[in-house]
């Protein structure tokens, strides 16, 4: 029987190379682009709304009314504009000094981390305010490249359409400052009896010397480490100067 030609509705269609690979391209296109609506609309969000909540504070919550402690964790946002120039500068000479020039990843300090973890002894972080800030939003805590590849993700996102006032207003009203207390705000109404807006640099400090393990640290028994961390950020904070943080 001779072969119709091409043109002949007879003709059977020759598969185009690559069709079958079409459906596996249009799938991995549309979970970018699902994966790059999930991050760009929550945190293009909180440039103008104040988060009511965070992952952290869901967690915690919930872990309390699982085994039975009904408590709530304390989370009062309240504008930068609230809250005493001292604790942001004592947040940043504790935390990350390179704040105002890096872009979410301190490229320096993750070399340096690297080279001191290489050589042994307690593991040292490198992460920045950004990425805390990423990671108190939408992450967990523990340790994983999982949850770093994340978060390092959510900070360049948080540093491309937020500005760094934003961010730094975000950060100190999400940090953990003691179990079941987020946000200066509620720290300042638990440990001092007054608002953000009235800390001095050294109430300020000790807020902020407990920010790397705010559980085990305690703003209202410091221990003699806490007391010396608290001493080494007012002297941070008088090198840094006042006007550090008047660019951003």
């Amino acid at each position: 029987m001779p072969t119709p030609p091409p043109w002949s509705p007879h003709a059977r269609r020759r598969p185009v190379p690559g069709s079958r690979r079409r459906p596996a391209g249009r799938a991995l296109w549309a979970g970018l682009c699902a994966l790059l609506g999930l991050t760009v609309l929550p945190i293009g969000a909180l440039r103008w709304l104040p988060p009511p909540t965070s992952a952290f504070i869901l967690q915690q919550g919930i872990g309390n009314l699982v085994t039975g402690e009904w408590i709530w964790p304390d989370y009062q946002w309240v504008p930068r504009t609230r809250i005493s120039a001292s604790v942001a500068l004592a947040v940043v000479a504790a935390e990350d000094q390179r704040f105002p020039a890096h872009f979410g990843l301190d490229l320096e300090a993750i070399r340096h981390a690297a080279d001191h973890n290489a050589r042994g002894g307690a593991v040292r972080g490198a992460s920045t305010l950004t990425q805390q800030t990423a990671k108190n939003l939408f992450l967990w805590p523990g340790r994983s490249w999982v949850r770093k590849g994340l978060e390092a993700w959510l900070a360049l996102w948080m540093e491309l359409l937020l500005p760094k006032s934003r961010i730094l207003e975000l950060y100190l009203n999400l940090a953990q400052f003691g179990a079941n207390v987020y946000g200066v705000e509620a720290a300042s109404q638990r440990y001092f009896g007054i608002s953000a807006a009235r800390l001095d640099p050294a109430q300020a400090a000790m807020l902020a010397a407990v920010l790397p393990n705010p559980v085990r640290y305690r703003i209202d028994a410091p221990s003699t480490y806490v007391r010396g961390r608290q001493a080494w950020i007012l002297g941070q904070m008088r090198q840094l100067g006042p006007d550090y943080l008047s660019t951003l």
